[in-house]
């Protein structure tokens, strides 16, 4: 089942909440990019606190690009969030944070671009997704890298050749639009993160064409 997924990526509540009533009605899941300014030098809003108001209307997920993603999971629990997915790069223990987000919910870990498949070091049967970025994480509007497309047919292909027991959802991020969603599903991915395309014009509008290219 393939599955759009809006993202928003705001240093500011004023902005996210914008974007979340612009989604309300139209999108069953939103996710939120948590960034530290430690990761990467862009930093967003870090309270989970105020996305508890709408734990009701979306399945809430957080893309936690930060130093020690675990540190995050309890906070984000409580106000509501469902699907945690943490980078792994500067993850002390994958293991760890797998073990506890699988309590709270879907868990998920993120390969940037230029990290390989090789350093996923946890059973692929632990996870529910796994998150492949096309573009540098850490900031919206960048051009989608049609290269890192490469580690989804490799994923596609190992599942193909040695199922895991359950459906591991794997999942592109980065210069999702209308051209490159296409791209991406044909290389073997499930669930499609955009984030400039969608907010850029009329939303509900660009959210309907995505899913269309997709079949749904």
């Amino acid at each position: 089942m393939f599955e759009v997924v809006p993202a928003i990526l705001e240093k500011d509540w004023v902005e996210i909440e914008k974007k979340l009533e612009a989604l309300k009605g139209i999108s069953k899941t939103v996710h939120i990019d948590i960034i530290d300014g430690k990761f990467v030098n862009t930093l967003t809003f870090l309270d989970p606190t105020p996305f508890a108001k709408y734990k009701d209307d979306f399945i809430l997920g957080a893309h936690f690009i930060v130093e020690e993603p675990i540190n995050y999971l309890d906070s984000f629990y409580k106000a509501g969030f469902k699907t945690f997915i943490g980078q792994i790069e500067k993850m002390n223990s994958q293991e760890e944070f797998v073990a506890k987000g699988e309590l709270l919910g879907e868990v998920g870990l993120a390969i940037d671009q230029d990290t390989e498949l090789d350093r996923i070091k946890v059973d692929l049967f632990d996870l529910d997704l796994l998150t492949i970025m096309t573009v540098k994480v850490g900031a919206s509007g960048q051009l989608f890298n049609e290269q890192y497309l490469e580690k989804v047919r490799e994923l596609r292909k190992r599942l193909q050749e040695e199922p895991i027991g359950k459906k591991l959802t794997i999942e592109v991020d980065g210069g999702i639009n209308d051209q490159t969603i296409v791209q991406a599903k044909e290389a073997g991915a499930d669930r499609f993160i955009s984030n400039s395309y969608i907010f850029s014009g009329k939303v509900s509008e660009n959210l309907k064409k995505l899913n269309q290219l997709l079949g749904r």
